[in-house]
């Protein structure tokens, strides 16, 4: 995804301003930020990426005309930025599982694998070589039973951590944060809902969007 197309919200206060796209978002957000400018005690205007709650910094400096024109260069640069190389992993002392890089024979299907280097004790290659389809189908099979198994804890673990950080930078000074917090690590839905329940709705809304995957398990 293009960083310019990244999820977010924007608030000015504790009122939400604009949800969608960054490349919209902003716009909406600089609107706000230049209106308070005329005022003696302007609300602070942050924008958060939707997936992470981290704060996306933009410089409000200049007219919206500059404003944009300085985005549109941020969002270039960005995505002139080519991808790490993943490709590879070195570690001495490993051994790389080679069946990604062999020939495919006639028939055999292209399974988009890609070719690492895995460190592990002479027993536990011992005991993957014995398996039926050799080291690197054994290890395909453990790694997808694995994330099957976690997939639910992983997706609930990564949801509260988003939710407490927005928590944190919006509504740490709210009444019964702490509380409200250890409900949510607790996976009480619903005494988390009545502890923000004096909350800001807008704040709210926001938590209960983000927080959707938090209370699975």
């Amino acid at each position: 995804m293009n960083w310019e197309n990244t999820p977010c919200t924007a608030f000015e206060g504790s009122h939400c301003i604009a949800s969608g796209a960054l490349k919209d978002v902003a716009l909406r957000a600089k609107t706000a930020v230049d209106r308070g400018a005329s005022l003696v005690s302007p609300s602070p205007v942050l924008v958060f990426d939707d997936a992470t709650s981290e704060v996306i910094e933009l410089d409000w400096r200049g007219t919206p005309e500059a404003f944009a024109a300085r985005f549109h260069q941020l969002a270039q640069s960005k995505a002139a930025v080519p991808a790490p190389d993943q490709a590879s992993v070195s570690d001495s002392g490993s051994n790389a599982l080679p069946e990604a890089d062999a020939p495919r024979g006639p028939g055999r299907p292209k399974l988009g694998v890609v070719a690492r280097e895995v460190t592990l004790l002479p027993r536990h290659w011992e005991w993957l070589g014995s398996q039926p389809g050799g080291a690197s189908v054994a290890l395909r099979k453990l790694v997808e039973v694995a994330r099957r198994s976690s997939e639910v804890k992983d997706r609930v673990r990564q949801a509260s951590a988003v939710g407490y950080k927005f928590m944190s930078t919006m509504a740490g000074h709210e009444p019964g944060f702490e509380e409200a917090s250890r409900a949510l690590f607790a996976g009480d839905q619903a005494g988390f809902e009545a502890l923000i329940g004096e909350w800001p709705v807008d704040i709210q809304a926001h938590l209960k969007k983000i927080l959707a995957d938090a209370f699975w398990a």
